[in-house]
């Protein structure tokens, strides 16, 4: 199952791309009766917000969103006109803010980041399912 959609990142853009996961997992559920548990909703919808936002941020102008189903797994690819590569922070708990990239991180399947021809493209990916193995909170330390 695929969905696309394309924002100019002005106000409420966030919100819609928000709204545009959402919609698309809820309807893999109704169409296709795939499992999509209560966390991966509230991830899928924390990732794609955190990308826009990075978006809005450092590289505004258009935006593309791809999302892509096979019933175990959620693709969320975001294009966007900015050249330069984002990269997480190292971890400081002093730090305010920036925190976005380390909390997708923490959150996903995988991370994969592309320079394009024009701009660059994000590429999460998210278990639909729960399973006894699925940390709750990213990986234990210590």
């Amino acid at each position: 199952m695929r969905g696309r959609a394309s924002y100019e990142m002005v106000s409420g853009d966030i919100a819609r791309v928000r709204d545009f996961v959402r919609e698309f997992l809820i309807s893999a559920q109704n169409l296709r009766g795939w499992a999509v548990s209560a966390r991966a909703l509230d991830v899928a919808q924390l990732v794609a917000s955190e990308l826009a936002t990075n978006v809005c941020k450092y590289a505004p102008g258009p935006c593309l969103v791809d999302l892509e189903a096979d019933g175990t797994t959620l693709g969320i690819v975001m294009w966007d006109s900015g050249s330069v590569l984002p990269v997480a922070s190292a971890a400081d708990p002093t730090r305010v803010g920036q925190h976005g990239l380390e909390l997708v991180l923490m959150v996903c399947k995988s991370l994969e980041v592309h320079q394009e021809t024009v701009g660059k493209s994000l590429r999460a990916l998210i278990d639909l399912a729960d399973s006894p193995d699925t940390p709750l909170f990213g990986p234990a330390t210590g």
